[in-house]
């Protein structure tokens, strides 16, 4: 049996397919896993546990099937859907990861992460990252009407793209120093990680011992995953 890894669908319920590419996976691919892993943005937004969206319970539903099935599921949050809580948590089936976690696979040593926090020459971006993950500001903000978080999501995600125009490829991806401190930190050899929108596998020399950086790609045209084995650790991509 498998390990899946996911990360970066963006789900909205103005992208059917992909929302329909995900619910495919889940029954063709998930199923026959031991585990499946989503490393954060998930979906596109999330303005709280409370939030109505008839798209968050259909997941919610389908990812409660697929733990009753026997395959566990566990989230780490991404910079778009940080604020998913207890409650999307108990209707769902998922399993609330730290930031960072450590995995022992198939005898592979891996650290998954959903990989905003090696971004660190995004300096704008690290500083907006530091005030949305202090408690005291989302406590505040789960406390506004539904409809105001909504429209402060959307100017947020606006904004977002709009300054993204105009940083460069460099900026917006993982600062290498950051991935040789991230690997001494967590002692591993892997580390998959989702964020950046480039799939690949990179090789890491640190110290002369080479070590794996495992990037999964957004599901905007096709779907992303890695797959662990106890034969092999590969990236493989899948029509919707």
């Amino acid at each position: 049996m498998c390990t899946l890894f996911i990360a970066d669908l963006h789900l909205s319920e103005h992208e059917p397919a992909i929302t329909a590419g995900f619910l495919r996976f889940l029954k063709e691919q998930a199923i026959h896993a031991k585990a499946l892993y989503i490393l954060g943005d998930f979906f596109d937004f999330w303005i709280g546990d409370d939030d109505p969206n008839p798209l968050h319970q259909q997941i919610a539903q389908a990812l409660m099937t697929l733990k009753n099935a026997g395959v566990p599921c566990y989230f780490i949050h991404g910079n778009r859907d940080f604020l998913i809580g207890s409650r999307f948590a108990k209707e769902s089936g998922i399993t609330l990861l730290p930031q960072e976690k450590v995995l022992e696979i198939e005898k592979n040593r891996i650290l998954i992460l959903h990989g905003d926090t090696l971004c660190t020459d995004d300096e704008a971006y690290q500083r907006y990252r530091k005030k949305v993950h202090n408690k005291c500001i989302q406590r505040l903000f789960s406390l506004l009407p539904l409809f105001i978080r909504l429209r402060i999501a959307d100017k947020m995600r606006s904004r977002s793209q709009h300054e993204n125009l105009y940083k460069s490829d460099a900026i917006m991806d993982v600062n290498p120093q950051a991935v040789i401190d991230t690997f001494k930190h967590f002692n591993t050899e892997w580390m998959i990680h989702g964020h950046t929108h480039r799939p690949a596998i990179h090789t890491v020399n640190i110290d002369d011992k080479i070590h794996y950086r495992g990037v999964l790609g957004a599901w905007h045209t096709e779907g992303s995953m890695f797959k662990v084995t106890a034969e092999k650790i590969e990236l493989i991509h899948f029509p919707f």
